[in-house]
């Protein structure tokens, strides 16, 4: 798979498995500019990558705005929703558990 020749969704998000393997899991994820904010509290932790795009994310009631090329890790049991993102976001999540 070519982690650019993706599509996006007309609404929400779409969500790709490129690797899982022992305790890591890597997703592509592609975003709209249409999606519904969902508050997240996982079990493991997330590290990703924002290829392409812009997204603002609330963490623990603090807004992060980011953009192409930003990183950002979110420890296990923090809160975090997704709240805004331009049509055409290209992420590379990685979840460690």
């Amino acid at each position: 798979m070519n982690i650019y020749d993706t599509i996006t969704p007309k609404s929400g998000e779409t969500f790709t498995t490129l690797l899982e393997h022992k305790n890591v899991k890597i997703n592509c994820i592609v975003s709209s500019d249409s999606i519904e904010p969902v508050e997240y509290m996982q079990e493991d932790d997330e590290w990703f990558v924002l290829l392409e795009g812009k997204a603002t994310l609330l963490i623990e009631d603090k807004k992060k705005i980011l953009s192409k090329g930003d990183t950002l890790f979110i420890p296990a049991k923090t809160s975090h929703t997704v709240l805004d993102t331009q049509s055409g976001t290209v992420w590379l999540t990685v979840h460690i558990y």
